[in-house]
């Protein structure tokens, strides 16, 4: 599997610099100021950077859980918007579950990732090709900056083809 020149284009965005800083702080300013970045988005994964610090912290001075789930999020989320760039039809996504499991205390850095993009690649074909909707279960895993596995979350996506207009 590979990117075709929509979704390249789009995943060469994600990655860069200041346009998606710009784009995050206008369309995820939590993001945004979390600090969250995507590291790696690939054929085969994605990874978002989630920095430690005062503005992901908790009161017991580790990584907010939200603040976790947001970054577990957007490592589905930025493949899944680059994937539809290059879709045969027009396919709307939604979040329309989560459940997670925290490990370990998560001080600091950690790194959230996401290794089935050719799954859910294959979830949005089925979408592209039908009326019904696809239900996606996405896997991400977060591990702190030593590696160690922090948590491990299961975001659940559904894909729907656009009704014609």
């Amino acid at each position: 599997m590979s990117f075709g020149p929509r979704g390249e284009r789009a995943r060469r965005r994600v990655l860069g610099g200041l346009p998606v800083a710009v784009w995050m702080w206008k369309t995820l300013p939590l993001a945004a100021f979390a600090g969250l970045r995507v590291v790696r988005l690939d054929e085969q994964a994605c990874a978002v950077r989630l920095p430690g610090g005062w503005r992901t912290q908790n009161p017991f001075r580790s990584t907010y859980f939200a603040a976790q789930a947001m970054a577990a999020e957007m490592s589905t989320g930025a493949p899944a918007l680059v994937l539809l760039e290059d879709a045969p039809a027009s396919v709307s996504m939604l979040v329309v579950g989560l459940r997670v499991t925290y490990t370990k205390k998560l001080v600091g850095e950690g790194t959230f990732t996401f290794e089935d993009v050719a799954g859910m690649k294959a979830a949005i074909d089925r979408a592209a090709a039908s009326d019904l909707p696809q239900a996606f279960a996405a896997r991400p895993a977060g591990r702190d900056r030593s590696g160690d596995a922090v948590a491990e979350f299961e975001i659940a996506w559904s894909f729907k083809r656009r009704s014609r207009p």
